[in-house]
């Protein structure tokens, strides 16, 4: 589970929820998966999963490349005959994709949700960046619309030269993420001297920069919590001895820890949008973020939360320390950042989103 995984997932209900229908073609799991009883579902909302055979990361064995012919996606895409071809963070299968549509005269929206040239320098290949953008805008342009979740993503593909770009930005289930669900039994099993807690959610990884979170190990009577399972695991649990480190949570046990957090930190700088800080909001818990990326349209800084210069993790303890010790300005952040949340459902984005399928319809038709 991740933020494209959760986009895709709200889409296919708001779809199903219009009464339309969709199919899905994602990367085949491992045969380890599949033993684990881990396979990828053959169905969700009713729809139909079909998979394309797939490899493994190396450096990151639970993501799955799916590199392969243009010709097998053109006959899937073929035998559906769908009125618009939706591509989910397209990089290796979404290229396949977008080739295998404007073959076939489908129109095609590209959603833009991760920066992955950004990830090659963390992945020891800095070689690759300038390539792997480039790569990015000649997909991007092949797309008859491309929709970027932040203004920053924007201006990153204005840059580009990435022509027919729009807006769309990510919801947030105000039902389930709420500061009803903060757990005082939890807390005082987390903290149980009193201590604040400082909080973060998401994958384990490098792009990620968790290890960041060093800086605020030593700060008196507050205790870290790392939510989240990735390939740096271990690793992160030796750099921060002192943190909690509960593994996957998902739905209410989530919400649970999310809204039992006193402060949400969210350190990495390669975020196209970050929806763990709305959930964060959401939960009535303020944010400390770096500000680059998607926080800076999520984050207020000085009202919602605060933002740090990219590097400046002097600057982030900084930050984290004015909120953790000031409990009336804390609470007056949360506050605010569970007010600026409140008209972000997904039934709005999911409607947004059906407005641009008709639109590059439409232009598909007069074209």
């Amino acid at each position: 589970m991740n933020g494209v995984t959760n986009s895709v997932l709200k889409t296919l209900e708001h779809l199903r929820a219009r009464g339309h229908q969709a199919e899905v073609i994602t990367p085949a799991t491992s045969l380890a998966d599949i033993r684990r009883q881990r396979p990828v579902p053959d169905q969700y909302c009713g729809f139909p999963v079909r998979t394309v055979p797939s490899m493994a990361l190396a450096s990151y064995p639970s993501v799955r490349l799916a590199p392969g012919p243009v010709a097998s996606l053109r006959r899937m895409l073929s035998a559906s005959a769908p009125d618009v071809v939706h591509l989910a963070s397209p990089f290796l299968l979404g290229w396949r994709a977008v080739r295998a549509a404007e073959d076939l005269g489908i129109p095609s929206v590209a959603v833009y949700q991760t920066e992955v040239p950004s990830y090659a320098a963390r992945y020891q290949v800095p070689w690759l960046e300038n390539r792997l953008w480039e790569h990015v805008r000649v997909l991007h342009s092949t797309a008859d619309l491309t929709l970027v979740p932040s203004s920053f993503s924007l201006d990153q593909l204005e840059r580009l030269r990435v022509p027919r770009l729009a807006l769309w930005r990510r919801g947030v289930d105000t039902s389930l993420f709420t500061p009803s669900r903060r757990d005082k039994e939890l807390r005082a099993t987390l903290a149980p001297n009193g201590e604040r807690i400082i909080g973060y959610v998401g994958r384990l990884a490098a792009e990620k920069q968790v290890a960041d979170l060093k800086v605020l190990a030593d700060l008196p009577q507050t205790k870290l919590v790392v939510v989240g399972s990735g390939p740096l695991r271990e690793s992160l649990r030796q750099e921060l001895p002192g943190a909690y480190f509960p593994g996957f949570l998902s739905g209410g046990e989530l919400a649970g820890m999310l809204a039992s957090f006193d402060l949400f930190v969210h350190p990495g700088e390669s975020e196209t949008f970050c929806q763990t800080i709305q959930e964060a909001m959401a939960s009535g818990v303020p944010v400390v973020a770096v500000g680059r990326g998607g926080p800076v349209d999520l984050v207020d800084s000085s009202r919602t939360g605060w933002l740090y210069a990219p590097g400046d993790l002097a600057g982030l303890r900084a930050k984290v320390a004015d909120l953790v010790y000031d409990d009336a300005k804390r609470l007056a952040f949360a506050s605010a950042a569970h007010a600026s949340v409140q008209d972000r459902s997904w039934k709005s984005i999911g409607d947004q989103l059906l407005g641009h399928y008709t639109r590059v319809r439409e232009r598909a038709y007069l074209g």
